[in-house]
């Protein structure tokens, strides 16, 4: 095998996330079926509103709209307009977390990401939205927003790179959303692909400022064996050597479920409080299944 080529499971190729295209169209079909909100493109879309301009204040105008600068300068109250934007920015931000560079079943959780991030990037290609993507790193920059395919292209392929291998440089999911709440404007719509333990790390005043003023919907990857470990020992690679657990033991039960329950718990937790939706996608189930959820938000 060449190592570093794509690996059914475990590399997700760009050509992979390519050919999900017809999953998102399919889940969109399924959808309309059962009567779910409708996703045609729009001109107007979502409720993102960008600056037009500012005129004199009129009595009933909005005070927290006051363009301060223009009645400094004028001596007049000057109040800001609003046009509704014309697309709708869709981010994903992907989790790198080391976590994620693991499976027992069909595919690592990283492959899954990759392939739930896809579904996602050609469901709001669909819809006419601009799609840009992020993950936490000091040195490398977002994917800019871009729509139609081009747009997909350029994010799929970051998907395929970041999940593909674990970046050598990774700052975290904290730093992720820090950057992403930077960037997004009223109206957006976020997807955060990660690991729960990533998601419960991030401060709770961060994921209540994200959620505050867009759309966000936190996929939670997990692995089969993470929810149900079987009554017997199991043997893990670990860097260059093996490490096995006697999960026959009701101790060893127990520190496992500290490891996987309760960070899962936590993060369902905050993220419930912070008004942002939350899903669970295990690494062999299909890469669509959890759509209607964000095609839904709020």
């Amino acid at each position: 095998m060449n190592p570093g080529g794509a690996l059914p499971g475990i590399r997700p190729s760009l050509a992979e996330l390519i050919a999900l295209r017809p999953l998102a169209r399919r889940s969109r079909v399924r959808r309309a079926r059962v009567g779910a909100r409708a996703l045609a493109p729009s001109p107007q879309r979502g409720q993102g509103m960008e600056y037009a301009e500012s005129r004199e204040y009129v009595a009933g105008d909005d005070a927290r709209h006051i363009d301060w600068r223009v009645t400094a300068r004028t001596g007049r109250p000057h109040t800001k307009t609003f046009q509704r934007e014309r697309e709708r920015l869709t981010m994903v931000v992907a989790d790198t977390a080391a976590a994620l560079y693991f499976g027992t079943r069909v595919r690592f959780k990283s492959t899954q990401a990759a392939r739930a991030g896809a579904v996602a990037v050609w469901s709001a290609a669909a819809d006419g939205d601009r799609i840009a993507a992020l993950r936490g790193s000091g040195i490398e920059p977002p994917v800019a927003p871009a729509s139609g395919t081009r747009g997909a292209l350029r994010v799929l392929h970051a998907l395929s790179r970041w999940y593909s291998a674990m970046p050598e440089e990774d700052a975290g999911l904290g730093v992720a959303i820090d950057h992403a709440r930077r960037l997004l404007r009223p109206g957006s719509r976020l997807l955060v692909l990660a690991d729960a333990a990533s998601a419960a790390a991030v401060p709770a005043r961060d994921w209540a400022a994200v959620g505050a003023h867009c759309d966000a919907l936190v996929l939670l990857l997990d692995d089969p064996v993470e929810r149900s470990p079987p009554w017997a020992r199991l043997g893990f690679m670990q860097g260059e050597g093996r490490v096995d657990l006697d999960l026959a033991s009701e101790a060893q039960r127990a520190r496992w479920r500290d490891a996987f329950d309760a960070p899962r718990d936590a993060a369902v937790q905050q993220l419930r409080r912070a008004g942002i939706g939350v899903e669970s996608l295990s690494s062999n189930a299909a890469s669509d299944a959890w759509l209607p959820a964000f095609a839904g938000a709020r």
